[in-house]
């Protein structure tokens, strides 16, 4: 019951404020995602004899903030891909999904917007962890290209089923669900390289 009416609550926000509530909903994932990898990060270092690390708020809320302005972006591109490519064509009586507008919108979802995310994330996680021009630059180089490639290798079956099943106000949510894991990932991945580059610049002031 406590489901049905939190789903309830979900479709009339939606109805009446779509981004805003795409926004939270994504944003609050989005740090469900760091507060995964933190705690797996620690997990690991336990296991390696490491100092456990405090928890890094500010961390998380730099990936809420992000989750939220992305939100209502990736709301409009769902628009977008339901206006331009109809599962159902008008006069279909028979119910079945246009599987080639199907490829095209997971097409041009993985072609078009997961690099344009991607090169949101790493810039908008440089400027809010404070990194100059040169850092970000470096953060571009070291992760864009095995991020970009584990993206094809994980979203397009993510994507397909999103896009086939859910009714258009919970794809993001559907999204941001299955992106728990994926943010993890980017999450750790983004704490590495700001880890690498803290004990560069070290290095380098010595």
């Amino acid at each position: 019951m406590a489901s049905i009416a939190l789903a309830r609550a979900y479709q009339q926000s939606f109805d009446s404020h779509p981004y805003g509530t795409l926004a939270v909903t994504n944003g609050a994932l989005n740090a469900l995602g760091d507060i995964v990898a933190q705690a797996t990060e620690n997990v690991s270092s336990r296991q390696k004899s490491y100092e456990r690390q405090p928890f890094d708020f500010l961390r998380t809320a730099r990936f809420f903030a992000f989750g939220f302005g992305m939100g209502p972006l990736i709301g409009r591109w769902n628009f977008f891909l339901e206006r331009n490519y109809p599962l159902r064509l008008a006069g279909n009586k028979t119910g079945n999904v246009n599987l080639k507008a199907l490829s095209k919108r997971v097409a041009a979802d993985q072609l078009f917007m997961a690099p344009i995310g991607l090169t949101l994330f790493l810039g908008s996680m440089g400027i809010m962890e404070g990194r100059d021009t040169a850092h970000i630059r470096g953060k571009f180089k070291d992760l864009y290209l095995p991020l970009i490639v584990t993206n094809w290798q994980v979203w397009p079956v993510a994507q397909l089923i999103n896009f086939r099943y859910m009714p258009l106000a919970y794809r993001v949510p559907f999204q941001s669900s299955c992106g728990v894991f994926w943010t993890l990932y980017l999450s750790i991945a983004n704490s590495k390289e700001a880890q690498k580059q803290d004990h560069q610049d070290a290095i380098h002031r010595h």
